[in-house]
């Protein structure tokens, strides 16, 4: 049998991460949560306060003997991203995540676990709950909206909090000490489209389904098929050499996620249906080839389905599948200062086309601003020529670099001393809350860390055992050194 995530150790952090997964808590939708971590602050008498947008900030006192060491944050974000299999039967509006250990790893049952960023939450609710880690004031700050927007962040008011020293508790990867971030921007496409009638054709769906996807900032350099491309790709193709046209389209699911599945009901002529399912056969080789190392379980399949109303009218459709075509997608630029860092990105995220409307929706990353407008006026340009609306939204900050903070060089070398090797000191292409907190408090030392997660923002998300415990031990290092205040 299968060992309980709750008897984990360290079980203390593991029963809060167990606790804490039983409780949906989409972006947007975090209110349980809210309530969830407010009941807990409560409970142990600590003065706790959710803000009007829906942070929560718990405080508690220094321990004796650490009463003059710099008050330290500690910050977390309570919402997770919400993806599925597509067989996976699961309402994440009612239902807890159902997890399960498998070996060294935590993991999820056909969707994502939470682990992002519900391991740091766990860990903050650990501290406060604890009567015998030693630590120095801290504020543990427990934000709302970061998969989709920051907007918690952005609503948190400038002298809410006390502390000099932040600690994100969202990094992936454990041997990282994260000093810096891109910024982000949503851009979205929206119009209206004259239709035709579909009457004498046949009707078959293409499913595009088994992708890796992940998360479209931490996984963008890795290579990995984005399926609206391809399924896009794919469209072209087929109208160019067979006549097939649109009835509808629906692919990605969440901004800050590669595509992993796209699916499109097309019409063509019955005498056009052997070079039709023979140009499938020949797109199934070509992209198994081009993909087989990232994206090694990719598949189509096509099925004949009832005949749809109406399609794209065809000068649409034109314009349309060359807009995406044409679209950026993936790394548009690599830093010239930090060896390795994807400086700016765009992911396009999730496309909806049906009964006369489409939608585009893309998260444009960059760590230079201006880069980052110029990259979503690129995207723009793409689609307002096929004669879309465009809406630039949820723009978030980039967090500089300050590789001589105290803070760094604190925890720069106590990672050496307990490992016996030097953490990676570095900026990631993922947006984090720091950013945002940093411009609110200007002079605060901020760094994130935290456990190895793997396929974040996916159902292949997981969690590794040992890896947690490390982090764990670290944190209550951390929190042992703090130096006394200046």
């Amino acid at each position: 049998m299968n060992q309980p995530v709750s008897a984990l150790a360290p079980t203390a952090l593991w029963n809060h991460f167990s606790s804490l997964n039983a409780i949906p808590r989409p972006s947007k939708k975090e209110e349980r949560a809210v309530a969830f971590i407010k009941a807990f602050g409560e409970s142990l008498n600590l003065p706790t306060v959710v803000d009007a947008i829906g942070n929560v900030i718990i405080k508690k006192p220094a321990t004796a003997g650490m009463e003059d060491r710099t008050p330290m944050i500690l910050q977390s974000h309570l919402d997770m991203v919400h993806q599925k299999n597509s067989d996976t039967i699961f309402d994440f509006s009612s239902e807890g995540i159902n997890m399960y250990v498998d070996g060294d790893w935590v993991k999820a049952k056909g969707t994502t676990l939470g682990a992002d960023n519900g391991i740091g939450v766990a860990a903050i609710m650990t501290i406060l709950a604890s009567l015998d880690i030693p630590h120095p004031a801290l504020e543990a700050l427990f934000t709302v909206d970061e998969e989709t927007g920051m907007s918690g962040a952005l609503a948190l008011k400038a002298g809410a909090l006390e502390g000099r020293i932040l600690l994100n508790l969202d990094t992936e990867e454990d041997d990282e000490l994260t000093i810096g971030c891109a910024g982000g921007i949503d851009v979205t496409a929206t119009g209206s489209y004259e239709s035709n009638s579909a009457a004498g054709n046949s009707a078959f769906r293409i499913s595009l389904k088994g992708l890796t996807g992940g998360h479209s900032g931490v996984d963008i350099h890795k290579g990995r098929a984005n399926a609206n491309k391809l399924m896009n790709r794919i469209l072209l193709k087929l109208a160019d050499e067979t006549g097939a046209a649109l009835a509808s389209l629906d692919g990605g699911s969440l901004r800050n996620a590669i595509p992993r599945e796209s699916t499109a009901t097309v019409c063509i002529a019955p005498e056009k249906e052997v070079p039709f399912q023979a140009l499938i056969t020949q797109f199934q080789q070509i992209l198994k080839n081009e993909y087989h190392f990232t994206d090694p379980a990719l598949e189509i399949s096509i099925e004949k389905v009832d005949l749809p109303a109406t399609v794209l009218d065809p000068a649409f459709q034109f314009k349309f599948l060359r807009a995406v075509y044409s679209c950026p997608n993936g790394i548009y630029r690599m830093s010239p200062d930090i060896p390795g860092l994807v400086q700016s990105s765009n992911n396009i995220a999730k496309i909806q086309v049906n009964q006369g409307t489409y939608s585009i929706q893309c998260l444009t990353r960059s760590s230079v601003n201006s880069e980052k407008d110029d990259l979503a006026r690129a995207i723009a340009a793409a689609f307002e020529l096929a004669g879309a609306s465009l809406a630039y939204t949820g723009a978030y900050p980039g967090w500089e670099p300050k590789p001589s903070a105290p803070i760094v060089k604190l925890m720069s070398e106590l990672y050496q001393e307990l490992y016996q090797s030097p953490a990676k000191v570095n900026a990631i292409h993922a947006g984090l809350e720091c950013g945002i907190l940093g411009s609110h408090y200007p002079t605060m030392q901020m760094i994130s860390f935290g456990p190895n997660i793997y396929g974040a923002h996916s159902p292949d998300e997981k969690v590794q055992i040992s890896s947690v415990q490390k982090f764990w031990a670290y944190l209550q290092e951390i929190l042992k050194q703090v130096p006394v205040m200046n």
